[in-house]
C-alpha cells in the first residue's frame, strides 16, 4: 500500500502497535516452533555478532547452553566446540523470538508463546530464570544448569498444561493495562505484572495433574520471581512490533537491541535491515563489592519493550524503580518520561499512567525526531559483570548510540528521494 506522506504511513504503523491483541498461549520447546534449533544452533541476543566478538558473559551462556543441551560435559569442552565454527549463531530477532541478556536459547529450552490475534504472528521468549546464577547473565555452573533442567521438565510442562484450562490463552493486553497503573515500567519493574499473571494463572495449575512436591516448586518459583513477567511482556512487545513493521513505509523504530558488540535498531520503512553502532555502558547503582569498572557493555534484546513504549521510556509510571537504577527520584522519572515524548509521535490511550496525569506512555519513536533533537531513548537494563561466570552486579540506565537513528535516517532519504 502506498501513503500520501511518511506521517500517514507512520500512523499506519501506530495504528497496527494500537490493535495489537497478544495473547500467552503456550510454553513449549524452542525447536518445536522454531526450526533452526533443530541441530547444533544458539539463539543471540542483538544484530547478527560472531563467536570471537561476543562479550565474557555472552560466551558464558553459551558455555551453559552447550552443557544443558550435552553438547559438552564442561566450559573446556564448550569453549572447544564454540570455537570450532560448529555451532551456528542466530540473531533471536530473526526468527521471531527475543532473549534477555546475552538471549541464549537453545532447541530444549522451554519458550513462552504469545500470538497477536490482530496481526496473526507469533514471538517466543525464554523463561525468566529468577534471581542469583543465571545463564541470562553469564553464569553457567551446575546450579545454572540444574535450573534450566528444572524449567525444561516441571515448569515448562506445567504452565503449558494451565494454558490449556484457559479458554483462548491469557490476554495479555490485561494484565498490562492493569500492572502500569499499579507502578510497573516493564523492564526493571515487574513486580505488579508478575503477581497478576500469579493470581491468574494459580487456579488453572491446581487443575493440571502436577505432584504436590512439583506445585510447591513452581508456586515458590513463581511467588519469587518479581521479574517473570519480563520475559512475557518481551514476548508481547516482540509479537506488536512485528506486526507493525508489515508496514514497510515511515520511520517509527520496530525493534531496539544490543549484544554487548553493537546495538540495533530497526525502521518501519526499512524491513529487516539492522542500524548499528557501537554499544554504550550502562551506568547505574551495583550490588556490594562491585562498581562500574565490572560493568559489561550493553547487551540484550529486552531494549524491544522501550522499543513499544514502556521500559525506560516509561520511567514516569515507576517512580519506585527510579533509586534502583541509580536516578534522582520522581522529577527525574518525570523529566526523562517528558523527554522520550519529544521523540515520539504519540502517546498510547491503551497504556494510562496515573503518575503522568493520565496520559498513556509513549508511542512511536521517530527516526526524524530523535535526529532533529539529539535525544536518544533511554533504556532500563540489569548490569552483567564483563566477567563469565560472576552474573548480576548492579542495575541502571543507558542510552542507545545517536549513530543508529543517523543511519537509518540516511538510508530513508536515500530510499524515498531516488
Amino acid at each position: 500500500m502506498q501513503y500520501k506522506n511518511l506521517n500517514e504511513a507512520n500512523q499506519a504503523v501506530i495504528n497496527k502497535i494500537l490493535s495489537a491483541q497478544p495473547y500467552l498461549i503456550d510454553v513449549v520447546p524452542a525447536k518445536s516452533v522454531i526450526k533452526e534449533l533443530n541441530g547444533k544452533v544458539l539463539l543471540h541476543a542483538g544484530p547478527p555478532i560472531k563467536w570471537e566478538q561476543m562479550t565474557e558473559p555472552m560466551q558464558g551462556s553459551c558455555y551453559g547452553a552447550t552443557i544443558f543441551e550435552g553438547w559438552a560435559n564442561n566450559e573446556e569442552e564448550a569453549h572447544k566446540l564454540l570455537s570450532s565454527g560448529e555451532v551456528e549463531f542466530i540473531p533471536c530477532h530473526h526468527v521471531s523470538a527475543v532473549g534477555p541478556m546475552g538471549g541464549i536459547t537453545s532447541g530444549n529450552m522451554p519458550v513462552l508463546v504469545v500470538e497477536n490475534r490482530d496481526g496473526g504472528n507469533r514471538a517466543y521468549c525464554t523463561m525468566n530464570e529468577g534471581i542469583g546464577k543465571v545463564l541470562r547473565f553469564g553464569a553457567y555452573n551446575e546450579e545454572v544448569v540444574n535450573r534450566l533442567h528444572w524449567m525444561r521438565n516441571i515448569l515448562g510442562p506445567t504452565l503449558s498444561k494451565a494454558l490449556t484450562f484457559t479458554e483462548n490463552g491469557m490476554n495479555l493486553n490485561v494484565i498490562v493495562s492493569k500492572a502500569i497503573t499499579m507502578g510497573d515500567e516493564f523492564h526493571q519493574r515487574n513486580i505488579a505484572a508478575s503477581a497478576l499473571f500469579m493470581k491468574d494463572i494459580m487456579p488453572f495449575v491446581l487443575k493440571t495433574d502436577i505432584e504436590e512436591k512439583d506445585l510447591e516448586d513452581v508456586t515458590k518459583f513463581l511467588a519469587d520471581t518479581d521479574q517473570f513477567f519480563l520475559n512475557i511482556m518481551m514476548a508481547y512487545s516482540k509479537s506488536v512490533m512485528d506486526s507493525a513493521r508489515t508496514i514497510q513505509e515511515g520511520t517509527i523504530v520496530t525493534a531496539m537491541t544490543r549484544n554487548g558488540h553493537e546495538f540495533g535498531i530497526r525502521v518501519s520503512g526499512m524491513g529487516d535491515q539492522w542500524f548499528t553502532a557501537p554499544v554504550n555502558t550502562p551506568e547505574g547503582l551495583f550490588f556490594t563489592g562491585y562498581s562500574q569498572d565490572d560493568a559489561n557493555p550493553d547487551i540484550g534484546d529486552s531494549a524491544i519493550t522501550e522499543a513499544f513504549g514502556v521500559g525506560g521510556m516509561a520511567m514516569i509510571a515507576a517512580p519506585g524503580v527510579t533509586r534502583f537504577v541509580g536516578a534522582d527520584g520522581f522529577e527525574a522519572a518525570q523529566s526523562i518520561s517528558n523527554e522520550m515524548k519529544e521523540i515520539c509521535v504519540d502517546h498510547n490511550p491503551n497504556l494510562s499512567i496515573p503518575t503522568w496525569d493520565f496520559k498513556g506512555a509513549c508511542l512511536g519513536i521517530d527516526v526524524r525526531k530523535v535526529v532533529e533533537t539529539g535525544i536518544t531513548p533511554l533504556i532500563n537494563t540489569g548490569i552483567a559483570h564483563k566477567k563469565a561466570g560472576v552474573g548480576q552486579i548492579g542495575a541502571g540506565t543507558v542510552r542507545a548510540p545517536l549513530a543508529c537513528f543517523t543511519k537509518a535516517l540516511e538510508a530513508l532519504v536515500e530510499k524515498y528521494t531516488s
